[in-house]
């Protein structure tokens, strides 16, 4: 694919840089906007970060798993992101990445989330979304 595959949006939140940093990383408050996710992981540099949930038939299941590549805490985190359930082979070839960078505004957040790496990755079109971002 010829176009730069990357996904670049700005949310402008009413909280502070506290609030919505919890908002990303608290896995009570992910299941209310990440269709009923869970996002689990020790924010630490190298560690893993999964995103479980339930099937709609009640079974456990992980819908994305990967590991943290940079962290600031309060302020961004970068991480891989891979979809077990996709049928591609689990390799670091075919994981994609997402950061999100706080930034104070005047009216409290912009969160900004840059997802990127589908141009390498089986299924690239598949898992590149044409006109809003996967998260």
């Amino acid at each position: 694919m010829s176009e730069s595959m990357i996904i670049n949006e700005k949310i402008a939140f009413k909280s502070n840089k506290k609030e919505v940093w919890n908002l990303l990383t608290d896995p009570g408050m992910t299941k209310k906007y990440m269709f009923g996710c869970a996002v689990l992981s020790d924010w630490n540099l190298g560690s893993s970060i999964t995103w479980k949930g339930l099937t709609e038939g009640g079974d456990e299941i992980i819908y994305v798993k990967g590991r943290i590549t940079e962290i600031i805490e309060g302020e961004r985190v970068s991480f891989t992101m891979f979809d077990p359930n996709m049928g591609i082979e689990d390799k670091p070839e075919n994981y994609i990445n997402l950061t999100y960078t706080l930034e104070d505004s005047e009216t409290g957040t912009i969160l900004q989330l840059i997802q990127e790496g589908f141009e390498g990755v089986e299924n690239a079109e598949k898992r590149y979304p044409s006109e809003e971002p996967i998260c």
